[in-house]
């Protein structure tokens, strides 16, 4: 191993580790929880089998970071309906006089927070594998499977890689992030044996990407190939049927891939580490934007009823769907995001080339030697108010001159949006609030918002950057 890699490996590796007395701590709280959610279960008369999974339950967490994930496993005669709610009605009580929050994945589950640790109480079914119910139902398996095959040595290439993927942005499998969940990171470990191997092995990246640990398609990558499409595959162990990669979103592949070739190349700490960002102040806020050139709108509108995994996946949906509109009306997109507090304020930030454009454009029409659709061109644009001139021959084909529907962005998107813009793609939740009200900003317009608002400062401040912080020098 390269010196320099070593060293900066040592290092980290002393700082994510839980010392003894932050492990004992943790691991304490964890099987209190686990003997509380048991016995508030058996006071309602619920059935459940109480499990400590996660990270804390196979000791891959990082130092400073623990989430304590109990799961109550329980009777497959619950419906998917009755489920979160009388897993809710478990949770709230055997947490109660910890600030909770209800979250949502495949259904309801509760989020406390307990002597500052977060903790997460999560419901599945008491399953058979292959027999699953509901998503979550793998969990047990997942932790008993790595449990066996991760020693101590190999629990610490685990800390490593997380910590490499947090600073270089690419870890959670969350919707708003996209990318590597622990359990992903985990089977990366069990399968290149170490983190240096794992960054080797995607430095490597050519096309499609396969990890197939248990080889259940040693004889078949054919069907492995048609059954999953994704660039990344990693074949879950428990469950055949399943790619534990699905959730990673292909940025968030080729970032890992970039920084991976980048770190072998000159390794350092600001991968693990990366400089907190400093916000521009609002006079180098607008001096950037001048110098830009290019036109930025921030679509900003206030709260969204939904819980974070929905928020997220509207939010990037509609995102979407609005930079699709803009392109239609030919204007010229550079990079378009969502951003939001989770709170009370979100914005979608789409950045174009101009807000405006010409107000005729030039459309073209069907070759001479098509006679037919020739004449339906020139019937259709003859006399009508869109054409400013035509039609007429032009390199062998009937050319048009029209006025422009939407010249200005700003316009098209106030026009098509005032309702909600459900015809547009945008999402159910976000049209609602959409319908409320919204206001449009361009460039320094933003400028009050941004000196109100520190974390959208931070972001915007790295949107402009456009750089990894990778990239930058320490």
């Amino acid at each position: 191993m390269n010196k320099e890699i070593e060293d900066i490996c040592t290092a980290v590796l002393d700082k994510v580790t839980p010392k003894e007395d932050e492990r004992l701590k943790i691991e304490t709280l964890a099987r209190e929880l686990e003997e509380k959610v048991a016995s508030t279960a058996k006071a309602f008369g619920v059935n459940a089998k109480v499990r400590l999974e996660g990270s804390v339950a196979k000791n891959t967490w990082l130092s400073g970071e623990p989430d304590i994930d109990i799961f109550m496993q329980l009777s497959t005669t619950i419906t998917k309906q009755n489920l979160g709610k009388e897993a809710l009605k478990i949770a709230r009580k055997a947490a109660e006089g910890a600030k909770q929050v209800e979250r949502f994945a495949e259904h309801p589950y509760l989020e406390a927070f307990i002597n500052k640790t977060r903790v997460n109480i999560v419901p599945c079914y008491a399953t058979k594998p292959g027999e699953w119910l509901s998503a979550t139902d793998r969990t047990p398996y997942h932790t008993d499977y790595v449990k066996k095959r991760l020693g101590r040595q190999m629990q610490g290439e685990v800390r490593l890689l997380k910590k490499f993927m947090k600073g270089i942005g690419v870890y959670g499998a969350e919707i708003k992030i996209g990318g590597f969940s622990g359990y992903l990171c985990e089977l990366l470990i069990i399968h290149y044996k170490s983190f240096l191997k794992v960054l080797e092995y995607f430095a490597q990246y050519q096309n499609r990407m396969i990890v197939d640990i248990e080889n259940y398609y040693e004889e078949n990558e054919h069907e492995l190939k048609l059954l999953f499409q994704e660039p990344l595959i990693i074949v879950d162990p428990v469950d055949k049927g399943r790619n534990v990669a699905s959730a990673v979103q292909p940025e968030r592949l080729y970032t890992f891939i970039a920084a991976s070739r980048a770190f072998l190349k000159e390794p350092s700490l600001n991968f693990f580490y990366p400089q907190e960002t400093r916000a521009l102040t609002i006079k180098e806020l607008k001096e950037t934007l001048k110098k830009r050139g290019s036109t930025i709108l921030f679509i900003v509108f206030g709260r969204v009823n939904a819980v974070s995994d929905v928020l997220w996946g509207q939010l990037y949906k509609s995102e979407r769907s609005l930079a699709k509109l803009l392109e239609l009306n030919d204007f010229k997109l550079l990079r378009h995001t969502s951003w939001s507090n989770e709170e009370n304020l979100n914005m979608f930030i789409i950045e174009l080339e101009s807000q405006f454009l010409p107000t005729v454009k030039k459309h073209l029409g069907p070759p001479l030697e098509k006679e037919k659709e020739c004449w339906n061109f020139v019937a259709k644009h003859i006399n009508s108010f869109e054409t400013v001139s035509g039609p007429y021959i032009e390199d062998g084909r009937w050319i048009v001159e029209l006025k422009r529907k939407y010249a200005d962005a700003v316009a098209l998107l106030n026009e098509k949006i005032i309702d909600g813009g459900r015809k547009t793609g945008v999402a159910k939740e976000i049209a609602y609030v959409l319908t409320q009200g919204f206001r449009i900003f361009t460039n320094d317009e933003i400028a009050e918002i941004y000196s109100e608002n520190c974390a959208f400062a931070k972001f915007l401040t790295e949107f402009l950057s456009g750089k990894p912080k990778w990239l930058e020098n320490p």
